[in-house]
């Protein structure tokens, strides 16, 4: 039995995790599904990899007792089907459109989003695709908001090998190692490179070409002017692929607390990597975003 066919014949899954139809392909999804008046927290994973990369979040107590999680595969990632259309779909326009339409499934009006990585970008895409005001808070860790060659090249430390390697349809089975390895900082785990593993390649390799093209909204002019949305910058102090430089030179429109984050020590991934201080900033940043 195939991936997919194993998803379609189980559509309702255990510990709050289910799949959805879309018209980006088959999503597979986690809700907490927990009620009360808080905006909803999703949780938007980066390039190649899975939902799974947020586990210590979802496994914090106050997070599951004190807001709505949602967190899902990308299409061509993890659980989820490859996407039928992937011109369509795999570009940042393309998944913030899904994330928006798994929002109005759940019936889901106030928000707000961490984004890792590429998840960060798809968090940017989504201001202008919901009413205003409906995300209240957007958190992005190792994203650069960009479009296009010049602002990317000057967004990423674009020589370094591993940022090609996240263009890349095909991965070796080294550069599959290696990537999945330097992506994550400490400490890897085993699920991490069947993660890259199975990622479809298209995806790589279509998102960036249609970032690197212009495809979307232009992502600085967004945070630069967009005043319903409150964001937060925080990054590894030892960020390997992003010029931290650059984020402190754009002038955002609403920035939490005057400043973009530095966390010491930390690289990519500082939520994975010193899970107990990243949270602690993370929940209040959603208290928060709570007061408006």
């Amino acid at each position: 039995m195939s991936r997919l066919e194993l998803i379609s014949a189980t559509p309702e899954m255990p510990n709050g995790h289910f799949t959805l139809e879309t018209g980006h392909g088959l999503i597979s999804i986690r809700d907490t599904n927990l009620k009360n008046s808080a905006p909803a927290l999703l949780l938007i994973h980066g390039n190649s990899f899975t939902s799974q990369i947020f586990k210590h979040i979802l496994n914090d107590p106050v997070f599951l007792s004190s807001w709505r999680i949602i967190t899902f595969d990308l299409p061509g990632h993890g659980a989820s089907s490859d996407a039928p259309n992937p011109k369509r779909t795999y570009s940042m326009r393309g998944y913030a459109d899904l994330a928006v339409e798994i929002l109005q499934h759940l019936s889901i009006n106030q928000v707000v989003v961490l984004g890792w990585s590429l998840g960060g970008h798809i968090g940017i895409e989504m201001i202008p695709l919901l009413p205003k005001g409906a995300l209240r808070g957007l958190m992005i860790v190792g994203s650069p908001p960009a479009l296009g060659v010049e602002q990317t090249h000057h967004g990423f430390k674009s020589q370094d090998a591993h940022v090609s390697a996240a263009a890349q349809k095909d991965l070796s089975e080294e550069e599959i190692i290696e990537f999945s390895r330097c992506v994550t900082g400490p400490p890897f785990e085993s699920w991490m490179e069947d993660a890259v593993r199975r990622a479809d390649g298209k995806a790589r390799y279509l998102m960036w070409h249609a970032f690197n093209h212009g495809v979307g909204v232009d992502q600085r002019k967004v945070v630069e002017e967009e005043d319903g949305t409150v964001v937060a910058v925080v990054n590894g102090a030892d960020e390997p692929f992003v010029n931290l430089d650059y984020l402190d030179e754009i002038k955002w429109k609403r920035l939490w607390k005057g400043k973009c984050f530095r966390m010491e020590g930390l690289l990519h991934s500082p939520f994975w990597e010193k899970p107990e201080e990243f949270n602690g900033l993370l929940v209040e940043f959603m208290r928060d975003c709570e007061k408006g």
